[in-house]
């Protein structure tokens, strides 16, 4: 008993200090900071790399077609090997709506050492750069944008003075497993990347949401993005740890303009997305992967084993420490989940769900070991660098 108690012990001091000394992470009041029109408006390049998305492109692509931007503003589609016709129905759908003028392009297959989405995306920033913009909008093919979207995100980083403008999307959140996982996957995501601390001068803290990034163009060059990232499979994160490296200012913060329409209806969907690139995260580093397995289970798990041992053996100080570290940990979560329209009472099952993404990572590690890799639409990244290979699932 007396171990339970010192580990329920642990895990509330940890709580404490989430709660108090860790960026604030879990307030979800990060939204675009203080913003003015500016006296004349850059041009914007937009580039969305897409493979085989013809099932979302009907609910995204007119959306960016029908951005509100004073400025000038083109939008390129880098079809990306797509066997759905996705460059096709692309064009098909500007014909329709009209709005912003588009080019679909095709890069071909990447060559070894890039992943495919960073070789459609370098693809996109070679046509866009030859209407020289000012900025680069780089967004995801399942992302659907506000209409005044790209007004504000130009509009905050000329304000702000900032070198990259990023915003995570608001994911779905409709079926079952959603409701259940999605919410969570953003306070992980705030968890490890506390937003107050990566627009700040100075931190080591830098991030970024791939459905939603604004670059300057020349901090890109600066950056020598993306082929000094084209191995990666978290490719937002090392975009901005680039940008914020070579001396740029970034910002990252919640979205209420930009929305994911990608849904992942069954957990099998949600497993896949998560456990793809989890192991990655940790460099594939089998001693990270420990030391996250052992803090997940301190932080996350054991409170309420601590509080169900100590209401069985009746001891109090188990049943105080753990008891108050569940109840952190469910207060930590609630803003999360408000912002998700979900009701508070999902707030005490966060260690299930923190369970679940264990599970996804020691699986996501499993199939690095079995030389599967990273796979993503089609392309299977082994290894970093490493070119990619045909993958038996496309998501």
């Amino acid at each position: 008993m007396s171990a339970v108690v010192w580990t329920a012990v642990g895990s509330l001091a940890a709580w404490l200090w989430l709660l108090l000394g860790h960026g604030f992470f879990w307030r979800t009041n990060v939204s675009l900071p203080p913003r003015e029109d500016p006296r004349d408006w850059p041009a914007v390049g937009i580039v969305v790399p897409a493979r085989d998305e013809a099932a979302v492109l009907p609910e995204s692509l007119p959306s960016l077609l029908a951005q509100d931007y004073p400025g000038r503003a083109e939008v390129f589609l880098v079809d990306d090997g797509s066997s759905d016709g996705t460059g096709e129905l692309a064009r098909a759908l500007a014909d329709r709506h009209g709005g912003l003028p588009l080019t679909v392009s095709s890069p071909g297959e990447p060559p070894a050492g890039w992943t495919g989405k960073l070789w459609a995306v370098r693809h996109g920033i070679g046509l866009a750069r030859a209407r020289a913009p000012e900025y680069l909008l780089l967004t995801d093919a399942d992302i659907a944008h506000r209409p005044d979207s790209l007004r504000e995100l130009v509009a905050a980083a000329r304000t702000g003075g900032f070198d990259l403008v990023s915003l995570m999307a608001r994911l779905r959140a409709q079926s079952l497993w959603e409701r259940l996982v999605v919410p969570a996957f953003v306070y992980f995501f705030a968890q490890l990347y506390p937003f107050r601390r990566i627009g700040k001068r100075g931190s080591r803290t830098a991030a970024a949401a791939g459905g939603c990034v604004l670059l300057r163009l020349d901090a890109a060059a600066r950056a020598q993005v993306p082929d000094s990232i084209r191995h990666a499979v978290i490719d937002d994160v090392s975009l901005a740890k680039a940008v914020k490296r070579s001396g740029g200012h970034i910002w990252l913060g919640l979205a209420d303009r930009v929305d994911s329409v990608r849904p992942y209806p069954r957990l099998a969907d949600l497993w896949r997305m998560i456990s793809r690139s989890a192991y990655a995260q940790l460099r594939h580093n089998p001693l990270l992967l420990l030391g996250t397995v052992a803090g997940l289970a301190l932080v996350y798990l054991m409170p309420p084993v601590a509080l169900v041992v100590g209401l069985l053996a009746g001891n109090a100080a188990a049943i105080t420490a753990g008891g108050t570290a569940w109840l952190l940990m469910a207060a930590t979560y609630a803003p999360m989940l408000r912002t998700y329209d979900q009701p508070l009472w999902l707030a005490p099952l966060l260690p299930a769900i923190a369970f679940l993404y264990l599970l996804m990572t020691v699986d996501s590690a499993v199939q690095h070991y079995r030389g599967r890799g990273a796979a993503w639409k089609g392309r299977t990244y082994t290894r970093p660098g490493s070119a990619p290979e045909a993958a038996p699932e496309q998501r």
